[in-house]
């Protein structure tokens, strides 16, 4: 017996099933348990010397929010290539250019500030699933270049004070910020920095002092130390929640393969379903 599909069951899309307020799954811990974390209300540092293995966690944060229903993407990477399998969904793509990535900045802020303007006036205090505002993720890979490399000292101490008010404001606002680095040092990443991330993953480091750096002083002291993680380890890191102590995870790997093909499939789930040309976005301050 033959059945035939009819026409409208055939025409059904097929959507995201995930959310940026559902927890989000990072890997494994040493017990080999899953690990996720509420990147929602919360913004995440990442940090370790080349290699380490920080790539694999920033590819599944952004995995997850370019799957996300009604999430957008602001992504900055001055390599190009870390981020780059996912700039055809993103609402901003920004290389090395220090002065496109402070307008970017700038233009987060009065959308966190307009937010937290209809908050105010609606008697809230932070964002929730059912106001139907989209979630905006900034993630910035390398975050050195940005704060030590390109342009001028000005410019990157205007990118890094924009940077700051962004991890301030974006928690609560439905702008989480994700930020990782290579180069664990107190120029790059300031304690008054440090602190506004819920979350912080050290991946391997070179020193008990570049550990602090990113985890808080102290805990390199208490045993907690990602100097002690084997440079053939790559994806094992000390995890850092709000209001906890650092644990052993591994970062869920995923092949160049398996990123470009969730990008693709992305792409094809974001596609207009209207006239709208593919690529073009409303303006942040008013469709935010």
């Amino acid at each position: 017996m033959t059945t035939t599909v009819p026409t409208s069951a055939a025409a059904v899309p097929v959507g995201p099933g995930l959310s940026m307020f559902d927890p989000l799954f990072i890997g494994i811990d040493e017990f080999g348990q899953p690990v996720y974390l509420d990147v929602i209300y919360r913004n995440i540092l990442i940090a370790g010397e080349p290699g380490g293995g920080k790539s694999g966690l920033v590819n599944n944060i952004c995995g997850h929010g370019a799957l996300s229903d009604n999430t957008r993407l602001v992504l900055l990477d001055a390599k190009l290539v870390e981020l780059g399998p996912w700039r055809d969904i993103a609402d901003a793509f920004i290389g090395p250019d220090i002065d496109e990535a402070i307008s970017v900045l700038r233009r987060l802020l009065i959308v966190a500030t307009n937010r937290y303007t209809w908050l105010l006036a609606n008697r809230r205090r932070k964002l929730v699933p059912g106001d139907g505002m989209s979630v905006i993720v900034t993630i910035i890979d390398e975050l050195a270049m940005f704060s030590t490399v390109l342009g001028t000292k000005q410019q990157q101490e205007e990118f890094a004070a924009l940077l700051r008010g962004l991890v301030s404001l974006g928690r609560a606002c439905g702008m989480p910020v994700v930020a990782a680095t290579q180069r664990p040092s107190w120029d790059i990443i300031p304690a008054s920095l440090r602190d506004l991330f819920g979350y912080r993953a050290a991946f391997r480091c070179t020193s008990l002092n570049s550990s602090n750096i990113i985890l808080g002083q102290g805990w390199a002291e208490q045993g907690y130390t990602a100097s002690d993680i084997s440079p053939t380890n790559q994806g094992a890191a000390y995890l850092l929640a709000e209001g906890g102590v650092p644990r052993r995870i591994k970062a869920a790997y995923l092949t160049d393969n398996d990123i470009y093909s969730i990008a693709d499939y992305a792409a094809w789930i974001r596609r207009p379903t209207t006239g709208v040309p593919a690529g073009s976005r409303t303006d942040w301050e008013i469709a935010a």
